[in-house]
């Protein structure tokens, strides 16, 4: 890398140079102006930069968000904006930045990061796990049937997204709150993920109601000419779901398939768990398929262990060791894990770790994504005992797998 680089935050001058490399990186999908979504969502000092003199030659920047992390709330880094002009590409700038970054994220309590990856090998580089797959369902209106021909006794109501966005937060808290890897949305995050309108039209928000009280919502859009289907030529697109029991997911679901015209219920980011596949009456014509979502890193291991939840009620202790982490070597080494009543403290060992990680192995284990018996079957993580592999995975159970439906 030229030395005559300078590596620094952007100043607010220079954050127009930041939304057209956005721009021009990923090819106008937040906008094509210098004053996007990228460069009018990211403060100045969340960036941190490379430039050739006063030319940005690369954008890397940090969200400062808080995740739900198994029934707690976590300080969160959100990575965003990352990219470089091609003719600087292959010269390290991303590494330097990204050893930098996890550094300053440490330094601001993010001890858990996260990230959507353009392209996986680009991350897991830098020690990125994935945390979550989207389910894609694409099933048509007719197709909507129930095994037990329960479809949900709630009443659901449509309102404008301005009538109703209050009560889909109120549904949205409660619906996240032991859920792992969701984020605690501001009225941006709102906005930019569920509320916008796009190209496949204005946003409609249909709420579940039982006995009066809120307890479901579904935000979507409705088009028509998007399906080859002579009699149902219309497609919905599910941008969010939230639900607080079973009655109100049905009842959802129901009143999707009363939709006789549309021959596509499209739904892009459904969690990994989703029950879907286990009520309809011909899960296939869900056709659903997994991507990958989300990407996480731990930042400090010590500091993120101690922090997520926990539902053990058993007391005990384990001690993990942590080694080839070269841009947070600060994580490397054995940390004693003592547990009892929901509850965790992290302390440095010098004891023989009971199972051995590399930093993405231990991530994937943190948010729920693998269990240890499944990282150790593909030879992730160093332990040959079954019971310490049964003792990780009652500890590091999640409730739910891991999920972030928001881009960022």
């Amino acid at each position: 890398m030229n030395s005559n680089y300078a590596i620094r935050p952007a100043t607010a001058g220079e954050m127009d140079q930041v939304g057209l490399m956005a721009a021009y990186v990923y090819a106008g999908a937040f906008g094509d102006g210098a004053d996007n979504i990228t460069a009018t969502s990211i403060r100045p000092e969340w960036t941190l930069c490379a430039f050739d003199g006063p030319k940005l030659i690369t954008s890397f920047a940090t969200f400062p968000f808080t995740m739900r992390a198994n029934g707690t709330a976590m300080k969160f880094g959100g990575v965003t904006a990352v990219g470089t002009l091609p003719e600087y590409r292959r010269q390290g700038l991303v590494r330097k930045i990204m050893t930098a970054a996890i550094a300053q994220q440490r330094e601001q309590g993010q001890s858990v990061a996260g990230l959507w990856a353009s392209q996986a090998a680009i991350y897991q580089r830098y020690g990125y796990a994935a945390a979550g797959y989207n389910r894609r369902y694409d099933i048509d209106s007719v197709s909507i049937r129930f095994a037990d021909g329960e479809g949900g006794s709630c009443e659901v109501v449509r309102k404008t997204p301005g009538a109703g966005v209050d009560e889909a937060r109120e549904v949205y808290r409660s619906f996240i709150a032991h859920r792992f890897g969701y984020l605690h949305r501001s009225q941006i995050l709102w906005q930019a993920n569920v509320l916008d309108s796009a190209d496949d039209g204005p946003v409609h928000l249909a709420l579940a109601y039982n006995e009066g009280k809120v307890c479901g919502y579904v935000a979507y859009t409705l088009r028509a000419n998007k399906v080859n289907n002579a009699a149902r030529s219309q497609q919905i697109k599910i941008r969010d779901l939230g639900w607080l029991h079973m009655d109100a997911y049905r009842s959802i679901w129901r009143y999707l398939s009363q939709h006789d015209l549309v021959g596509s219920v499209l739904w892009e980011n459904a969690p990994m768990d989703d029950p879907a596949p286990q009520i309809m009456l011909e899960p296939r014509l869900l056709h659903c398929r997994d991507l990958e979502g989300s990407w996480m890193r731990l930042i400090d291991v010590p500091v993120a262990l101690a922090g997520r939840g926990y539902d053990i009620a058993d007391e005990g202790e384990i001690v993990i060791g942590v080694d080839g982490d070269e841009f947070a070597d600060w994580n490397n080494g054995n940390w004693r894990l003592q547990y009892g009543g929901g509850e965790v403290t992290v302390s440095p060992s010098k004891a023989k770790p009971d199972a051995q990680f590399s930093i993405a192995a231990l991530t994937a284990l943190y948010t729920g994504m693998y269990s240890a018996r499944e990282l150790a079957f593909a030879e992730r993580i160093m332990c040959s005992d079954s019971a310490t592999l049964g003792q990780l995975d009652q500890l590091f159970a999640t409730r739910f797998k891991p999920h972030c439906p928001d881009h960022y």
